[in-house]
């Protein structure tokens, strides 16, 4: 399938097929531009959690990791070259809403970025059933507003929101979807409070997992593999119009 057949086929599935229905109540969230959005000398900064980080030299600042804003990167400079655009991954493995806010002003506000992406909450919902360490719905999206707010009140930044998800490898798994649905939810409702663009990569990973294994995106159904991180590259780049 197609790059843009299968971001339109994952695209085209409605809240109400999800799995928990308070996932439902956010509508989906559409913010996705026209045409391409970034601009030359703009600053774009990746955050959140191993996803993110994906094995990132934490001693090179510029150092992308091996993961989507590795793919993304080259991408936008090899189509754009006229543009002078540069990208920071700051994603840290481990790292929940907390672990964000207790690093936020180095990592984030004193970077001053143009554009920040944001994928955050897998491990909200993982630590409550690994380490007893429970995240509400509640203070996760309380914690995320509170991320968002200081950078609104420091800088004029363009916000990407991606949507926490988890891929159906078995029941070790899969038993937080719930827990995960919530936060999912809790994502879509910031990014159509704070008018962010929102890439809903759920419901991409759900549907490419109709045309392979989910095993095949992500193995032990929350880090992704190659074809996975590609995936969230592809996603991501659809929704600023790359």
């Amino acid at each position: 399938m197609k790059r843009r057949n299968l971001l339109k086929s994952a695209a085209g599935i409605s809240m109400a097929a999800l799995v928990s229905p308070s996932a439902t109540a956010a509508e989906d969230v559409d913010h996705a531009p026209p045409e391409f959005v970034l601009q030359d000398g703009q600053t774009v900064l990746f955050q959140g959690d191993s996803i993110t980080d994906a094995g990132r030299k934490k001693d090179q600042s510029d150092s992308l990791g091996g993961g989507y804003p590795s793919l993304i990167a080259p991408w936008i400079l090899a189509a754009h070259p006229e543009e002078d655009i540069r990208f920071l991954n700051r994603g840290v493995s481990g790292n929940r809403v907390v672990e964000l806010q207790e690093r936020w002003e180095e990592d984030c506000i004193d970077l001053k970025p143009d554009w920040l992406s944001i994928l955050i909450g897998v491990n909200d919902t993982w630590r409550g059933y690994d380490s007893n360490d429970p995240t509400s719905a509640d203070q996760y999206e309380v914690g995320y507003k509170k991320l968002l707010d200081r950078v609104h009140e420091h800088l004029q930044t363009q916000i990407i929101l991606l949507e926490p998800f988890i891929l159906n490898v078995g029941e070790n798994v899969w038993k937080m979807r719930e827990d995960l649905d919530s936060k999912r939810a809790a994502a879509r409702r910031i990014s159509e409070e704070y008018n962010t663009l929102f890439v809903p990569l759920d419901d991409h990973f759900q549907a490419a997992s109709e045309h392979r294994e989910p095993e095949f995106w992500a193995k032990d159904g929350v880090h992704p593999t190659p074809a996975g991180h590609a995936l969230i590259a592809q996603a991501w780049l659809e929704a600023v119009g790359a």
